[in-house]
């Protein structure tokens, strides 16, 4: 890397980033490793209900980082990147901040319209709507497309930081990384 100054991202939305990055890998860990237990066991339970509050920790993450977005703009690029490439760039953040509020959301409301609780790390969060199974299924299928979809766009994401860094050789990873890396 060259001399050319870094411009980072200010701790907090650095903090928030990768607190977001674990929790996705856990989101996605917790309801890939429930297919090991046998239905109803309580490990499963346990999974399924760990994927859900660790899905709505997202949700309230996305927040948090808008807030943090709207007070502190993301750090300039340098050097600028083309074009082409700050479009895909936006439209993959757009992608993984509708994940992070849209599948939560979709979530709740498969629960809600189960009639199931909606577990919250000690607190039932209040349903949604009314029980619907029928609603429940087509929200079921539409998460988890959204899941597959977020196993590309979180891939593409992570793929686009490692070509910066390890090919383009610039300073997008670097912007995102903690100062003593």
């Amino acid at each position: 890397m060259s001399a050319i100054e870094v411009h980072r991202y200010n701790r907090l939305s650095i903090l928030l980033h990768w607190l977001t990055a674990l929790l996705f890998v856990a989101v996605y860990a917790t309801i890939e490793l429930r297919e090991i237990f046998p239905k109803g066991s309580v490990p499963r339970e346990a999974m399924k209900s760990a994927h859900f509050m660790l899905g709505l920790s997202i949700f309230a993450l996305a927040w948090l980082r808008v807030a943090g977005r709207l007070v502190w703009p993301a750090p300039r690029v340098e050097p600028p990147p083309a074009r082409w490439q700050r479009f895909l760039a936006g439209a993959t953040h757009i992608g993984l901040y509708l994940l992070m509020f849209g599948m939560p959301l979709a979530g709740w409301l498969i629960l809600s319209a189960e009639g199931k609780p909606i577990p919250y790390f000690g607190l039932t969060l209040p349903p949604l709507v009314g029980p619907n199974e029928v609603l429940a299924e087509r929200v079921e299928e539409l998460h988890e497309l959204g899941g597959t979809i977020g196993y590309f766009l979180i891939g593409l994401h992570t793929l686009a930081a490692l070509v910066h860094h390890y090919l383009l050789r610039d300073f997008v990873l670097a912007r995102m990384l903690p100062a003593r890396l």
